[in-house]
């Protein structure tokens, strides 16, 4: 097992010195390690994969160093675009060295969003003429493999990937953690949101929202409420969360389309729900880190203008699932990126009283609306999963939606 100081010190001494990515689960006591330990402007948490290749790419063209990007491998379809067409070595061929977790890694059991991207992990390296190694858990062989991926980029100037399989880490508990104190913490607000819009109420686990008569709620950001509701939740624990709310109150799950996968792609899906049936409502329960990810949806929904569509962040300013590493969910004015998008109807809650107010206003309004909640990081130790599979969601889901709205 690889200590993380270790492996910075490693890296150090081979001048690889600049930090960008998206935290993933495998790599999270490393991530924890150099968000403690090196320069926020040398340890970058970028919005998505690609926005990190980008930021290594431009490192490397103002010191001519090797910047380091980490990822989950997930992220590839992110970071495939700015891997192939800028510092690919037929294009500006600039070295990038990628850590990359891999999940899903075959013979080792994982959830469902993860079987297929950890089966064509290599395989995509390999499309993509990326050399690669699996980094050894032994830290001597570790040393060893990064000196000659620092050799091989400096001599060819391409990039090359590390995977990291489960376990390769040794563990770091993040030390530089700026505490909040709102009233609500993420669970919280889901409970308030799902008892407001009543039992009559779907959500949808990804990211979107709508609003109407009928409503579809979908969790990434955003819900909705009416006669027929469906919630899209975005992935992570906000549709964990709202699985096991469901089983508490005894409530199936039809309504509700739980994203497992897809990372900041759940406004969009609520979207084209919304502009589909205009008959119900569909709330989008989002979260800061999926809504940085792909924040050019928020121009589009706004354009578009669902009436129907109700999208609700949920915002601990944290990649909560992954090690709670900070996003710049807490330092950016989302309410006015939203208006400033075309959000009709913008609103912001705390507490308890406020999030009862937003949530009417929502629940009564015939316009595109936006809701952020403000709550602490975090979640229960015991959080469990879906006890479903995607597919079953997905054909109870499109089921619900058949036959919502419907005499």
């Amino acid at each position: 097992m690889i200590q993380p100081k270790a492996f910075l010190n490693v890296l150090n001494k081979n001048n690889i010195k600049f930090f960008a990515g998206v935290p993933d689960s495998l790599l999270k006591d490393f991530c924890a390690y150099i968000k403690d330990n090196v320069d926020k402007n040398r340890n970058i948490i970028a919005a998505n994969e690609g926005n990190a290749i980008a930021l290594a790419a431009g490192h490397y063209l103002a010191t001519g160093e090797i910047g380091l990007v980490y990822m989950q491998n997930s992220g590839l379809g992110n970071a495939t675009n700015p891997l192939l067409s800028l510092v690919d070595p037929m294009v500006y061929n600039i070295p990038v060295l990628l850590l990359i977790g891999w999940r899903g890694e075959p013979g080792r059991n994982d959830e469902p969003q993860h079987i297929k991207q950890g089966k064509v992990t290599l395989g995509l390296l390999e499309a993509m003429e990326i050399k690669y190694k699996i980094l050894p858990e032994d830290e001597i062989d570790m040393e060893c493999t990064v000196e000659k991926a620092a050799r091989y980029m400096a001599e060819t100037e391409n990039p090359y990937a590390l995977v990291v399989s489960k376990n390769t880490f040794g563990g770091y508990k993040l030390r530089s953690i700026e505490g909040t104190e709102y009233e609500l913490n993420r669970e919280d607000a889901l409970r308030h949101i799902v008892s407001s819009i009543g039992d009559n109420s779907a959500t949808v686990l990804t990211t979107g929202k709508t609003s109407g008569d009928s409503n579809v709620i979908v969790s990434t950001t955003g819900k909705t409420s009416g006669d027929s509701n469906v919630i899209v939740s975005t992935t992570g624990k906000t549709s964990r969360e709202l699985f096991e709310l469901r089983e508490e109150l005894n409530q199936g799950h039809e309504r509700d389309f739980l994203t497992v996968g897809s990372m900041g792609h759940s406004l969009s899906m609520a979207t084209a729900i919304a502009l589909a049936r205009p008959d119900i409502g569909v709330y989008c329960i989002d979260g800061d880190g999926a809504l940085l990810m792909h924040m050019g949806g928020l121009a589009i929904t706004g354009n578009l203008s669902p009436k129907n569509l109700k999208h609700i962040v949920i915002n601990n300013g944290a990649h909560d699932s992954v090690g709670g590493q900070p996003t710049a969910g807490f330092n950016i004015d989302m309410q006015g990126i939203a208006k400033a998008s075309g959000y009709k109807l913008v609103l912001q809650a705390e507490t308890k009283k406020e999030l009862s107010v937003a949530i009417d206003r929502l629940k009564n309004s015939t316009q595109l609306g936006f809701l952020e909640i403000k709550v602490n990081k975090g979640a229960r130790d015991n959080l469990g999963r879906p006890t479903i599979t995607p597919i079953k969601n997905k054909k109870e889901f499109m089921k619900f939606l058949r036959s919502a709205g419907k005499s």
